[in-house]
């Protein structure tokens, strides 16, 4: 087996959390085992009471299906100190064992496949293929997938609006998931098939999730007014915790997987632009003040290349990118970082100002569904005709563009293209209340889908490599190698998906800021030990090595010396 690059601390340290824990989950399926096989009581009111036990594990089972663990684990784990579950877990104490079995295989579960992904991407154990780009393939795929998806998950739904009460369903929950969704397969089939004729929609589409990070938060934090700290660290977990892991194990930059600190970026934004005074959110006047500030600071920091420099100069650490191809390495080190959230660094204000007058739209839409036919009709066919006239105009003057020179109308026109979409796709209350839940599933489960391509999909073969190769389990079958490495691709993905919502459950309390501090000092320190105890046993070998090279040397002189002076007596 070749492994590709030397041993990093942070991988010890991973091993060093993480077998401890497998073991743990171990033992702790054998207590519930030997305590399942244990002779059941005959007497009637000790089966009535094993049976209610038995329906609150089913009911415990169906919460963790369903992506989260138990809420009794939860309470359990969160309900004692830190210290004494840490004794506890160190002693393998049979009750806590019993206790958090379900929290100790959902990290057990999330170790394996991060080790599944060090295997397909670090070492030759499985191989690699080159990718091919055929537009015939590509769109057949593509369609193949809208038809079946059209056939078999078009669904009507009936929800009702937060604002007005009634089922007019704009912009609602599943229009944006279907949108996400179907917006991600062209993306990872981009980078699959390595399509680069449609590079300039690829910018669209991540402008229109950056877009709809814009447009969700503010429309949470401005409905819902929950500005808590736990509501915050839960988006913060939501978007970094499995990427935090990835970096560690496959010895990547955070700037990789340049998704993540871009929708990191801009939540902290608009978290902090309503945040900010957030009692006066009501008032216009108050609220056209923040957003003019958010826009004089993209401005500030973005369009002018000294002070970004200056500005993220010290984050360098966490957003610097260092791309091992030889072609790029003369960059600086905060140059993808520049580049990748300049190309969106409007877009999420835009999301924000359409989430403010949302409200506003439904209430026009109300009263434009219940005038007459006649009127109604024709501002619908106006609205169609000038979307269908602006999008015209864009693909004809913007979209066929240069890859170069795309990109620096990007940022002032990706909101034209969002806004068609927008403008078609909610037209009619027919086409508003329906949605094709399979593109609303894979929507759900995007940034974990946008991340396993790196290395359970495709491959890079190196810390911070681009994917540029294709993992092959079936070695000279294109087409069932695609089906095969997609399929577990996508169940991993989701999997993925309920471990991070399980292991949040657990780890961030929703109501307890002071256990959530505890919880994160707790974490960093834990973390800190284990890479310092990494770091030293990485430092034992080359010690070692040191001193047995010192020997070798020593040695050597004392035998040039002996040498020297037998040819002298010689003489």
């Amino acid at each position: 087996m070749v492994v590709a690059g030397p041993i990093t601390p942070g991988q010890v340290s991973f091993l060093l959390g993480i077998i401890p824990v497998f073991v743990a989950w171990i033992y702790s399926e054998f207590l519930e085992y030997k305590k399942i096989s244990s002779p059941s009581k005959v007497h009637s009111d000790n089966n009535l009471i094993e049976l209610g036990s038995e329906t609150i594990k089913e009911d415990d089972r169906a919460i963790l299906l369903e992506g989260g663990l138990t809420k009794s684990a939860s309470a359990k784990f969160n309900g004692s100190s830190i210290r004494v579950n840490l004794i506890r877990f160190l002693t393998m104490d049979d009750s806590f064992l019993l206790e958090n079995r379900l929290t100790l295989r959902a990290m057990s579960e999330f170790g394996a496949i991060l080790t599944y992904f060090y295997i397909c991407d670090r070492t030759e154990l499985l191989g690699h293929s080159t990718k091919k780009y055929n537009r015939d393939l590509f769109i057949f795929l593509y369609l193949l997938l809208v038809i079946v998806s059209y056939m078999t998950s078009l669904k009507k739904h009936h929800d009702k609006s937060a604002f007005s009460g009634k089922a007019l369903l704009y912009l609602n929950r599943h229009q944006t998931e279907e949108w996400k969704g179907w917006m991600q397969v062209l993306f990872l089939m981009y980078h699959y098939f390595a399509a680069a004729e449609i590079y300039n929609a690829i910018r669209v589409f991540i402008a229109a999730y950056v877009w709809m990070t814009g447009f969700g938060n503010f429309s949470y934090y401005y409905i819902r007014k929950d500005f808590s700290l736990a509501r915050f660290a839960q988006m913060m977990w939501r978007l970094n915790f499995f990427v935090a892991f990835c970096c560690i194990v496959l010895n990547n930059d955070y700037m990789l997987y340049y998704i993540c600190p871009m929708h990191t970026l801009f939540t902290v934004m608009v978290y902090g632009a309503l945040g900010i005074f957030n009692k006066y959110n009501e008032i216009r006047s108050v609220m056209a003040v923040k957003i003019l500030a958010c826009f004089l600071v993209v401005i500030l920091i973005w369009e002018i290349p000294a002070v970004f420099y200056i500005f993220w100069g010290p984050s360098a650490f966490l957003l610097g990118y260092s791309d091992p191809d030889p072609s790029k390495q003369g960059l600086p080190r905060l140059h993808e970082w520049h580049f990748r959230s300049g190309l969106d660094r409007y877009i999420w204000i835009i999301g924000m100002i359409y989430a403010y007058y949302h409200p506003n739209v439904e209430k026009w839409m109300e009263k434009l569904e219940e005038t007459e036919t006649k009127r109604k009709l024709t501002i619908k066919t106006s609205i169609v005709t000038g979307s269908l006239f602006a999008g015209y105009l864009w693909y004809e003057y913007i979209y066929k563009l240069d890859k170069a020179t795309y990109n620096k109308f990007h940022p002032y026109t990706s909101w034209i293209p969002i806004t068609v979409y927008i403008c078609l796709r909610n037209f009619t209350q027919h086409l508003r209340s329906y949605s094709l839940t399979l593109f609303a599933w894979l929507g759900k489960i995007t940034l974990e889908t946008y991340i396993s391509q790196f290395h359970i999909w495709l491959r890079s073969n190196r810390p911070n490599g681009q994917p540029k190769w294709l993992l092959s389990l079936i070695p000279d079958y294109p087409f069932l190698n695609f089906m095969l490495t997609t399929a577990i691709y996508i169940l991993v993905s989701l999997r993925l998906f309920e471990l991070t919502n399980a292991l949040k459950t657990v780890f961030i309390p929703t109501k307890d800021n002071r256990r959530l501090l505890h919880n994160s000092l707790a974490g960093i320190g834990i973390a800190l030990c284990l890479y310092c105890i990494g770091f030293i046993l990485l430092q034992i070998p080359h010690a070692q090595l040191d001193k047995s090279g010192l020997k070798g040397l020593v040695v050597q002189s004392d035998f040039m010396l002996d040498l020297e002076e037998a040819t002298g007596e010689s003489k």
